[in-house]
């Protein structure tokens, strides 16, 4: 081989390190919207009244491990879910998260579009935030049914996939995604009734504990009705430019 054969093997070797290292070195931006979209009488209440529904403050994370949150049919793990599922406030899950094995990035958002205080959003209002991953990172929301006594909106355990199998950024509506869990922590009582529901109790943690399971509402038969997700949410993820991590 000539040294001019060897010089261009190198350069174009070379070449194609720097190119999968810029490569693997480039995130992409996701801008994730979530939108409170229940009628006023979403709730029909037993006293037969209705009410709209109320959706607590996001929780998100960018993950590689399965089930960063909860596992489906098991106890809350005590990291601060309960405290989200059954008051709303982030806080506590986000804390014990950060640092951990397969915890790429955790945040939270509590002020709605266009709003100037934090708060809960209500019909017509929309919590917005972004994101970057790369292939094989997940995001997971979770965010609190406001009128239950311990549901929030999460997808399945194992989050939502960011990227298709090509590597591809998804975009759209990814509301199929998302379930109302019961996180098993405190008995349910009838959504916008229940005296110790955040909107009604005296003081944050109050109600009788359950000692459940964390599982989708669906196979809770508590006998009272909720609105399924589409009547309440609409999820939506929009890829932008890519960044650097």
């Amino acid at each position: 081989m000539s040294q001019t054969t060897l010089k261009l093997s190198v350069f174009a070797t070379l070449l194609l390190l720097a190119g999968g290292m810029s490569a693997q070195a480039a995130d992409e931006t996701f801008t994730v919207r979530i939108e409170n979209v229940s009628a006023a009488d979403a709730l029909k209440l037993s006293n037969g009244k209705t009410e709209p529904v109320g959706v607590a403050p996001v929780l998100y994370v960018i993950h590689t491990n399965r089930a960063p949150l909860f596992t489906s049919g098991e106890p809350d793990r005590g990291k601060g879910l309960e405290a989200l599922a059954e008051d709303g406030p982030t806080g506590p899950l986000e804390k014990s998260l950060k640092g951990q094995p397969g915890i790429v990035h955790v945040g939270s958002t509590d002020t709605p579009v266009g709003a100037s205080s934090p708060g809960d959003i209500w019909p017509g209002q929309t919590f917005e935030f972004k994101v970057t991953a790369k292939p094989a990172e997940r995001l997971t929301i979770a965010t609190m049914f406001a009128q239950s006594n311990d549901l929030f909106y999460a997808p399945r355990e194992e989050g939502i996939a960011l990227f298709d199998a090509s590597g591809k950024p998804i975009r759209g509506d990814v509301t199929s995604q998302i379930l109302l869990w019961d996180a098993g922590t405190e008995v349910n009582e009838e959504p916008g009734l229940g005296p110790n529901q955040a909107p009604l109790q005296p003081a944050p943690n109050t109600g009788p504990a359950e000692h459940g399971v964390v599982r989708p509402i669906t196979e809770v038969k508590d006998g009272f009705h909720y609105p399924i997700v589409p009547e309440v949410l609409r999820v939506t993820i929009t890829p932008g430019q890519a960044a650097t991590r």
